[in-house]
């Protein structure tokens, strides 16, 4: 298994040098914060898919290419934030599958696996995230980086990165990991801690005692009822 394939390096080598800076910048915000701008990437990533896939269906159709590539690219981005539950599932279930493939090769009954990923994705879902985000971002930065670096350095990085697989692999999986933890780091805390309790507002708030009770205006609609209590 190759997390930084050479066939990629060579179909990217026509990239210019700012968008390959801008990939690399990409990878590393997508490394950093994937959490907690993780609505705005299943937004974005949802939304440029489906403009894709509606630009590649229209093309042999014969139809109004951009025009379909649009509408199905908003429609994607409207039901987004719906999608991303699937999209989890999906992902959980395709890692767990690829997974168990590569550690065992000759196993059978793949859906099952497909099934218990694809649940484990949905229970774990902020873990999945991250996961996700940081493997994308990592995968995203070191292909560019490399390309940066291959005229900087006069080297050759297909070449380079065949050789050096298993360095670049473990290389990579340090990367990931240490993405997941800066991550959790960088995650505000929820909302709900953040707020003070109501008992500790009232501790921290002085009361005043009146000496003669308030009369509070009987709402409106009680004054359209007849009144039910009894004379004292």
């Amino acid at each position: 298994m190759q997390l930084v394939a050479p066939d990629i390096l060579a179909e990217a080598r026509g990239l210019s040098t700012a968008m390959l800076g801008t990939l690399a910048a990409l990878g590393l915000a997508l490394w950093l914060f994937g959490w907690r701008w993780h609505r705005f990437w299943v937004v974005a990533g949802i939304t440029l898919a489906a403009g894709l896939i509606g630009l590649n269906a229209a093309r042999p159709a014969g139809v109004q290419v951009i025009a379909v590539g649009i509408l199905l690219a908003v429609a994607a981005g409207m039901m987004a934030l719906e999608l991303a539950k699937v999209v989890a599932f999906v992902a959980g279930g395709i890692g767990a599958w690829l997974a168990v493939q590569w550690v065992l090769p000759q196993a059978q009954e793949l859906w099952a696996v497909f099934l218990s990923g694809g649940l484990l994705g949905l229970l774990l879902y902020r873990v999945w995230t991250m996961l996700l985000t940081s493997l994308m971002g990592t995968l995203l930065a070191l292909h560019a980086s490399l390309l940066l670096l291959e005229p900087a350095l006069s080297f050759d990085a297909v070449s380079w990165a065949g050789a050096n697989n298993a360095a670049l692999n473990g290389v990579a999986v340090g990367i990931i990991i240490l993405g997941i933890l800066l991550q959790v780091v960088a995650t505000p805390e929820d909302a709900s801690e953040s707020v003070a309790k109501p008992e500790d507002k009232d501790k921290d708030e002085p009361h005043i005692e009146l000496d003669e009770p308030v009369e509070r205006p009987a709402n409106w609609w009680k004054r359209l009822l007849p009144s039910t209590r009894k004379a004292a």
